[in-house]
């Protein structure tokens, strides 16, 4: 009488066959990767050696795992945002505006290729909200959201958490202030053409106009936030120090 066969427990054998099905992109809509039984029934392995490769798999930071929901792909939520508090502390406008000039106008040429109908949709129902708030928070609550539709749209994991980085260092009190005064003077009116012209440029699928007017967006921005932040050190120390306190 043949035996039933046991599945290999070698944890090395299990990290490969792993790191394959991430590679192939096997996961639920929300990252989440099937249970340590299903990927052991699913990879022929056994539960022992499954565990030990997502171990490995977390400490490199491809997958973190919440007790009682199971197992995601990507770095864990909570240990990002734990490090962006020391990212935030510090850096400074400039540095946040060197790093959005070299990253966003790839997601929006990326997006241009990739964005569905559906997406470009929402991408103007955001920008119709910036205009239509009347209240800083607000407007930089949905020109955030309106730069994450555009990097999503470009369908690229690790571009999408370093633009998540950068989007979260925007939330600091003393960035928004600044760049509430930025658009002081016609900011906002200007900062719609652009983000339409961004926009329409992803729907018309022109992938090289749509980085262009993502850069002019930026740079308009950075030329403003330099001359409000040149403006503070014209001002008494402590009128400096309120207009940036966070």
């Amino acid at each position: 009488m043949v035996q039933p066969q046991t599945p290999p427990d070698n944890a090395n054998y299990a990290l490969e066959k792993l790191r394959d099905l991430l590679r192939r992109g096997t996961t639920g809509a929300d990252g989440k990767l099937p249970t340590e039984r299903a990927l052991s029934e699913m990879l022929g392995i056994g539960r022992r050696a499954v565990r030990q490769a997502l171990e490995v798999l977390e400490a490199e930071g491809e997958v973190w795992r919440r007790q009682g929901s199971g197992t995601f792909l990507g770095q864990n939520p909570g240990a990002l945002s734990n490090d962006v508090g020391a990212i935030v502390a510090g850096t400074d406008f400039m540095e946040i505006m060197e790093v959005r000039l070299r990253i966003e106008p790839q997601l929006a040429q990326l997006a241009a290729l990739r964005a569905k109908p559906a997406e470009v949709t929402r991408m103007h129902e955001l920008a119709q909200k910036i205009t239509k708030s009347d209240d800083a928070d607000a407007r930089e609550l949905w020109d955030g959201a309106l730069h994450r539709q555009i990097a999503q749209s470009a369908r690229n994991q690790l571009f999408l958490t370093v633009f998540d980085v950068i989007n979260h260092v925007r939330q600091n009190e003393a960035w928004q202030k600044i760049r509430e005064r930025a658009r002081s003077n016609n900011g906002v009116t200007i900062a719609y053409a652009q983000h339409e012209d961004i926009i329409d440029a992803i729907a018309k699928r022109d992938p090289a106009r749509a980085g262009e007017a993502m850069r002019q967006h930026l740079l308009m921005l950075q030329e403003r936030l330099i001359r409000e932040t040149s403006l503070d050190h014209d001002l008494p120390p402590s009128a400096g120090d309120e207009a940036l306190a966070s």
